[in-house]
């Protein structure tokens, strides 16, 4: 291994240092033979000088077999460059961009420009231009509004510009033009009788002070109509009370720069309603309600036979009175849904432990307050630096929330992961790890995905991270970390903290770790999971922990079911909804190819009591609906034909014995019984396929407008900056500064140790030729 030393502000080295363990015994050699052989011709003080000349030149020879070399830094100039990628996209007419005066005045400060043009007008693959264009060290400045709508995101491209030392700069983009886009969120397919929830939204640019008027359709029916002011929209539920495909039409007025997005449109697929098993030995309201909605078939208890069943829901059933729980633990695993509602006689009460039934449930029995192991990570980076107080604030809190029962650990992150405490019982080390967080100071970039591989590494096995950040992430992968995480059995749960928090990234961190993301405010609902006997929760009414689940989301609960029973989320389970003691109230997760749902919150005469009625009621029949998941699993036919976008790859399914036919569509089997075609809309429109009709809606491009965040988050991760039209030479200036590097050469001298060792050897051979002539 080399070694360095510095003199005189120079690093002097040798690339084989051990090669001077050989310079004693060289010099002991050469001085013995110096005796035997020059002691006769070489007397006094001109055998002394001879005896220092070679033990020099042997000193020189073993230098230089060493390597000795210098290190030298310099500074390189470069010709500065910029290139400018140009967004030639739709939504960019939105927009004050002027690239070609802006290139101009860059090219008047001393900068050249490469000007590149990006996308189309209805395609924006603005990450996969960013990344083309990157070299080492140069830098990329991007006109755009950063809609990418096809290709790698901006995040992806600032991940390489990274790993190149390449910068990513950006013209901060203004929009002065209003534009206005309409969009339709709801089920895609649904059956008779069922309460469906639509949402209608309408957002843009430059819509300060003006207002357009709504409509919304059902089936060429006006259902409503509004004025929106500025952005906004509407939400609605509906009932359909036929089967076939109906139509969702939404429109705005016009007046901005784009027509096409002025109409929206949706199909919604209605079949005739699922059927459902219901069974229980009681008289209870939840079979009526059941029957309004649902095919009903009632029985005391399973049979053999589930066939032809979408789910099964029992009601305050004992465990020994459930019937044959086998063959329904075979239909859940085939894919039928189960729905199990509690009693005086279910669950702990009914002996439920002791059934089979307890492995498809989404609860355990009767072990709430059991000791988990967490690690809070919290995010010290830079970015926190303003909020610092508040972070440790909220980690001092989170800490509250858990019980004294736990194993508690922390970790601190920046770009990297510090480890602040081990994991130890909370109750007789609370104390000591509040004093640990009061000492968190804030510094460094982000990188998320560090704290979740810290904390990862503490837990070793299962457990779960508390990840205290704003999610603003310049670098790493948190989802990707999130999902390792998740596989080794640990649930990360996000908690926004901060002024800016990236609430989508969080999230997504949340659905890969199998956790929840919870806002800074919603910290209290730890307490559900983790409080135990010493911090327990207390809520009034039915507290919703999770609203982006298919079950609980657009839903509020007022009903305050008298009583809940002694069970525990399952690891792995997602408590949607918990009592005014903590205890779950609403519980779901998927069981092989089916789902099931627990809800454990009854009324004192055993029913549901006010779930029943709105708009709670809501809640229940979505957890019916989710279980039950596609209501034409059994079906036969197009079972899948989702809405489409002008331009989009869309993709339909068939189920049947053989594969399909129709023009213009070829399909391909993919399972069993089971065919999928792939296709490219071209125009906007109803349109069928097969008899199933499916809508297609203006392409992406026109979906969004103004500058997306998504910008300022690449450059900031990629170390650029971003400027304003008119700071060209600001932008001239940065260009010119990331052209100049620093540049350490390295120069090796074993030459020119060689070369004085031969000068010296040819005058010591000189010298001693000279003596030899004097001496005859």
């Amino acid at each position: 291994m080399p070694v360095e030393t510095t003199l005189a502000g120079l690093r002097i080295g040798l690339q084989r240092p051990l090669v001077l363990v050989a310079l004693p015994v060289a010099a002991v050699l050469v001085g013995l033979a110096f005796r035997r052989r020059e002691r006769a011709v070489f007397t006094g003080r001109s055998r002394a000088l001879f005896l220092t000349s070679r033990l020099l030149l042997v000193t020189l020879l073993v230098v230089a077999a060493a390597g000795p070399y210098t290190l030298a830094t310099t500074d390189s100039t470069g010709k500065p460059t910029v290139t400018m990628l140009v967004d030639r996209s739709a939504s960019m007419a939105t927009t004050d961009a002027a690239p070609g005066d802006l290139a101009a005045a860059i090219e008047n400060e001393g900068v050249a420009v490469r000007t590149r043009t990006v996308g189309s007008e209805t395609d924006s693959p603005v990450g996969d231009a960013v990344t083309s264009a990157l070299a080492p060290n140069g830098s990329v400045l991007l006109v755009s509004d950063g809609r990418v709508t096809s290709g790698r995101s901006l995040d992806a491209a600032a991940g390489v510009a990274e790993r190149v030392g390449a910068s990513i700069h950006a013209v901060s983009l203004d929009s002065n033009r209003t534009e206005r886009a309409v969009t339709v969120s709801g089920p895609a397919k649904t059956s008779t009788g069922v309460a469906n929830q639509f949402r209608v939204t309408v957002d843009g640019t430059a819509l300060s002070g003006t207002e357009t008027t709504l409509t919304v359709s059902i089936d060429g029916q006006q259902i409503r109509q509004e004025t929106v002011a500025e952005a906004g929209g509407l939400t609605f539920t509906y009932n359909f009370s036929s089967t076939g495909s109906h139509r969702v039409t939404a429109r705005i007025e016009g007046g901005d720069v784009y027509d096409r997005n002025d109409v929206f449109r949706k199909t919604v697929r209605v079949v005739e309603p699922p059927k459902i098993l219901y069974v229980s030995r009681g008289d209870y309201a939840f079979e009526g309600f059941l029957r309004d909605v649902y095919d009903v078939d009632t029985v005391e208890s399973i049979p053999a036979n589930l066939s032809g069943y979408y789910a099964v829901v029992v009601q305050n059933v004992a465990a020994g009175d459930l019937g044959n729980v086998s063959a329904l633990q075979r239909a859940v695993i085939d894919g039928t849904g189960l729905v199990t509602v509690g009693g005086p006689s279910a669950f702990e009460r009914g002996d439920y432990r002791e059934s089979l039934l307890t492995d498809l449930l989404p609860v355990t029995i009767g072990e709430g307050g059991e000791t988990s192991r967490v690690v809070v990570a919290v995010d010290i980076s830079g970015s926190t630096s303003g909020s610092m107080s508040a972070q440790q604030a909220l980690a001092l809190d989170v800490l509250n929330q858990l019980g004294d029962e736990n194993r508690v650990g922390i970790v601190a992150f920046n770009n990297q992961v510090y480890r602040i405490a081990g994991l130890t019982g909370l109750g007789n080390s609370r104390s000591f790890l509040e004093d640990r967080i009061r000492r968190l100071e804030s510094t460094g970039s982000t990188d998320v995905s560090a704290g979740i591989e810290g904390a990862t590494r503490m837990l070793g096995g299962s457990g779960t991270v508390i990840l205290l950040t704003d999610g603003r992430a310049y670098t790493g992968d948190a989802p990707a970390a999130a999902a390792r995480a998740s596989e080794r059995g640990i649930e990360v749960i996000p908690v926004g903290v901060g002024n800016e928090v990236a609430v989508d990234y969080l999230q997504q961190v949340a659905d890969a770790g199998e956790g929840v993301f919870l806002r800074a405010d919603e910290s209290s609902k730890l307490r559900i999971e983790f409080g135990g006997e010493t911090r327990e929760f207390q809520g009034s009414g039915l507290t919703v922990l999770d609203r982006t689940h298919f079950i609980t989301s657009g839903v509020e609960f007022t009903a305050r079911p008298a009583r809940t029973h002694s069970v525990a989320a399952a690891r792995g389970a997602d408590l949607l909804v918990a009592g005014s003691d903590g205890a779950p109230a609403i519980t779901a997760w998927r069981y092989g190819l089916g789902r099931t749902v627990a809800i454990t919150a009854y009324g004192e005469n055993g029913g549901l009591d006010g779930l029943l009625s709105a708009p709670d009621s809501l809640g229940i029949t979505k957890s019916v609906n989710w279980a039950i998941g596609d209501p034409e699993r059994l079906a036969t036919g197009i079972t899948s034909t989702p809405d489409a976008r002008v331009g989009s790859p869309a993709t339909a399914t068939y189920e049947g014995a053989n594969r399909p036919s129709a023009d213009g569509y070829r399909f391909v089997q993919v399972d069993t019984g089971e065919y999928e075609t792939t296709f490219v809309p071209a125009s906007a429109g109803y349109q069928s396929l097969l008899a199933a009709e499916f809508a297609v809606n203006y392409p992406r491009e026109f979906a969004a407008f103004g500058q997306s965040r998504a910008v300022r988050t690449a450059v900031e991760r990629s170390g650029g900056g971003v400027f304003e039209p008119g700071q060209a030479a600001a932008i001239a200036e940065q260009v010119r500064q990331e052209a100049s590097t620093v540049e350490t050469v390295t120069r090796e001298w074993t030459w020119l140790v060689l070369v004085v060792a031969l000068v010296l050897y040819l005058v010591e051979v000189g010298t001693r030729r000279l003596v030899r002539i004097r001496h005859l």
